[in-house]
């Protein structure tokens, strides 16, 4: 069984037991967290697609951690001009482990 449930702007493919990295949520780890904005869910062979959400269907999962991702350079040039600027970003994330989906 599995799931696409949307957060964060971002659609993610869960079953139970997964570790997934997701947007950056306010929550403390050890919280549960539910998604309701379930695009798609399949069971078996039977598949239940919503439109665009399914009514009564949620993801739930636990958050373990807060943290940020690698950091990733940013360099802009304009050549010939004596222009250079060098940025670093790390993308903020919270790691959940997927708990129950339920329809």
């Amino acid at each position: 069984m599995y799931a696409i449930f949307v957060t964060g702007g971002k659609q993610y493919k869960a079953s139970e037991g997964d570790v997934l990295f997701i947007e950056k949520l306010d929550a403390e780890p050890k919280a549960t967290v539910t998604f309701d904005q379930v695009l798609l869910v399949s069971a078996d062979s039977s598949v239940t697609t919503g439109a665009p959400y399914i009514a009564g269907a949620k993801v739930e999962a636990v958050v373990e951690k807060n943290g940020k991702g690698k950091k990733i350079r940013v360099f802009k040039m304009k050549p010939k001009k004596g222009y250079r600027r060098r940025k670093g970003h790390r993308q903020p994330y919270t790691k959940v482990v997927v708990s129950k989906i339920s329809v």
